[in-house]
């Protein structure tokens, strides 16, 4: 199996609106992430990020196919050497280790392509594979926040995993 992070193309939007559209991984994304995911859902995000400069938001691709999305979120003003970093993966792929490989490229991309000194990911109390991804890639937790999610009318803690730049 070959893992890779890519830009996007719009020749993705079958696999994207294929594997986007699963409530389970909907369960552990914000909710500015759309479910049901339409076809209109992924032509829109698919505007917004085919040809998007700079590259904050890739495709994860196995063996030449889109499963699935990672990106940053650059900070600005007294945090503008932070970001956060996000990702999804298809369930058809999930404990497969795809997580974990693109993590892994997408935390090597943005500290050599901004100026950062760390990157953080914030992962809901119940999404302990999306923990262990982390952790592998060297993050670690630096603290919990408390009640802090609303998500399918529960309340839970949000765990805050951090890598920070090694010079």
């Amino acid at each position: 199996m070959t893992i890779t992070i890519r830009n996007w193309k719009q020749e993705d939007l079958n696999n994207l609106v294929f594997h986007a559209n699963n409530k389970n991984v909907w369960n552990n994304l914000r909710n500015y992430f759309p479910y049901p995911y339409t076809e209109e859902h992924g032509k829109a995000w698919l505007e917004k990020v085919v040809d998007a400069v700079p590259a904050i938001n890739m495709a994860i691709d196995v063996d030449g196919q889109m499963v699935g999305g990672i990106g940053l979120i650059l900070n600005g003003d007294v945090y503008s050497k932070s970001a956060e970093i996000g990702y999804w993966i298809g369930e058809k792929y999930w404990g497969q280790g795809v997580a974990t490989v693109a993590v892994g490229q997408m935390t090597e991309y943005a500290f050599y392509y901004f100026d950062l000194a760390r990157l953080y990911a914030e992962v809901f109390e119940n999404n302990k594979a999306s923990m262990r991804v982390l952790e592998k890639n060297g993050y670690y937790l630096e603290g919990v926040r408390r009640k802090a999610v609303f998500k399918n009318e529960v309340l839970m803690d949000d765990y805050i995993w951090v890598k920070l730049r090694s010079w």
